[in-house]
Formats: structure tokens, C-alpha cells, sequence
């Protein structure tokens, strides 16, 4: 399995394989932002709207697959544009295609995308998902440190509101060393 970053044009390229991801994760139930059945137009259509955001450094994309054009997941940090906030990233849209769930590609994505951050110096990511969804022990188990859940925060893929727990975690700290003050 190859998970490589990518640039605007490499996204743009790979758009139609990227709203297959994104639509198959929205009818597996992933509460990614969108409602179903996400049809692949407007799919590909939030797709392209993050082009722009590749292309300034806003946004950092990484996909995964195993063989060209075909993507079973995806994974993003999204970087903040103002000075007070460049040590700390938003860990966004981590989706992996039902075809290749149970493999360990959503923690591999998890990883490169920490890895990744540290490499930018940054200290501090957070992200925030569907309380009791399957993606809450991927990040619990890697170390993520749940802060708090939000009541009827976001409606998931059926419309039904539903609470979002969001999590923190210091990449590249030794997971034993007490948090700084």
C-alpha cells in the first residue's frame, strides 16, 4: 500500500477516485460532514473545492492505495492561517474505502499524517469525531486524549443529530511525560 501526499494538480487528477472514497464512506455510515446518499457529483464538487486550499499550504492532503488511481483512504491536516496558531493543526477527513477496512490503513494514515506534523514542528494536533463511532478506538488507542463531547453537535450520514467528542494529542511527545502546564 502506497500513501503519498498531494499536490493541487495530483488531487485534481485523482478526483473522480477521491469522490468514490468520499461517497463510500458517507454510505458506510462515516460522519464526514455530508448526509446520504452523497451522490458522486457533488462528491467530486467538495473534492475540487479543496484544490485551493492544497494549493496555498492551507491543507494537506495524503491518499492511499494499491494500485494508481484507486484510493482506499485519505487523511488531512488542516493548517491554520494566523500567526498565534501555527504550532497546531486540525487532523481532517480520515476515510478508508469498506473494501480495505480491517487492514490497518486508517492507523497507517493516522501515523503519517502525525509523523508529518512533527516534521512542520508542529506540537499540537486535535480533531473531533462521532462519539461512539468505530474512529473513536482508533484514536483513543493511538493515543489521542478525548477533551470533551458536544451534544447534537453534527447530523450523521442519516440526518439524526448525534454528540461529536473532540480529542488532542502532542505529536512526538513521549506519551509518559506529564503534559506541560
Amino acid at each position: 500500500m502506497n500513501i503519498v501526499p498531494l499536490d493541487a494538480a495530483r488531487l485534481t487528477g485523482l478526483i473522480p477516485s477521491l469522490a468514490e472514497l468520499l461517497a463510500d464512506a458517507v454510505d458506510g455510515g462515516a460522519s464526514v460532514g455530508f448526509l446520504a446518499p452523497l451522490g458522486r457529483a457533488e462528491a467530486a464538487g467538495w473534492w475540487k473545492g479543496r484544490s485551493a486550499a492544497v494549493a496555498a499550504g492551507r491543507l494537506v492532503v495524503w491518499v492511499a492505495y494499491e494500485e494508481p488511481g484507486r484510493v482506499l483512504g485519505t487523511v488531512s491536516l488542516a493548517l491554520p492561517d494566523k500567526p498565534n496558531s501555527a504550532h497546531r493543526a486540525e487532523l481532517v477527513k480520515l476515510m478508508v474505502h469498506r473494501a480495505a477496512r480491517g487492514r490497518g490503513l486508517g492507523r497507517r494514515l493516522l501515523t503519517v499524517a502525525e509523523e508529518a506534523a512533527v516534521a512542520r514542528g508542529i506540537t499540537l494536533l486535535h480533531l473531533d469525531t462521532e462519539t461512539g463511532s468505530p474512529a473513536e478506538h482508533l484514536y483513543r488507542s493511538s493515543g489521542w486524549t478525548p477533551v470533551g463531547a458536544i451534544p447534537d453537535y453534527a447530523a450523521d450520514p442519516a440526518g439524526v443529530l448525534r454528540p461529536t467528542t473532540v480529542y488532542y494529542k502532542r505529536p512526538g511527545a513521549d506519551p509518559a511525560a506529564p503534559a506541560p502546564g
